[in-house]
């Protein structure tokens, strides 16, 4: 996330710091005040770097715009459909055609791809994005570079059940 504080952790250099930070302290000794801030800080300055690895090994889902997710696969969409939740690109590159889709919501995404469902299809799904392309093989191909998981529909929805007499 752009402007967002990332803290930069050497191992042990929190403690370290919250060392210094407390030797700091003894020598100016300004009473309880200063004390329970010290400890804030101490428990603040050891937990960005808890937290820090915690964020780079569990990653959020990327949210891509139709222009985002062809760029991506190495062409430029043309926005063939804008509607009040969503929008829908198109484009060409090495002979294999993209639609892209864009999300408001992620309601807005489960009920689009609830509706498609009736019309059958393969769709590259991720966080309010979506893709559709050459087959199931190439998704999956995909899904490795932009995240997201690969969903297949049949035409018509579920197979009905037999009926008994």
């Amino acid at each position: 996330m752009a402007g967002f504080f990332r803290p930069r952790c050497a191992q042990g250099a929190a403690p370290a710091a919250v060392a210094r930070l407390i030797g700091a302290i003894r020598r100016r000794d300004h009473g309880g005040i200063v004390l329970s801030l010290t400890i804030a800080s101490a428990l603040t300055l050891t937990g960005c770097c808890v937290q820090a690895e915690a964020a780079r090994s569990t990653a959020a889902p990327r949210t891509y715009t139709v222009e985002q997710l062809a760029a991506a696969v190495g062409c430029t969409a043309e926005i063939t459909l804008k509607a009040l939740d969503y929008r829908q690109g198109e484009c060409t590159t090495d002979g294999i055609p993209y639609v892209f889709l864009d999300f408001v919501t992620v309601d807005g995404q489960r009920a689009w791809l609830d509706y498609a469902e009736m019309y059958g299809g393969l769709y590259l799904v991720g966080d309010r994005w979506a893709l559709s392309a050459k087959s199931k093989s190439f998704m999956q191909e995909l899904s490795r570079k932009l995240g997201g998981k690969v969903e297949e529909h049949g035409p018509g929805g579920a197979a009905p059940s037999p009926s008994t007499p």
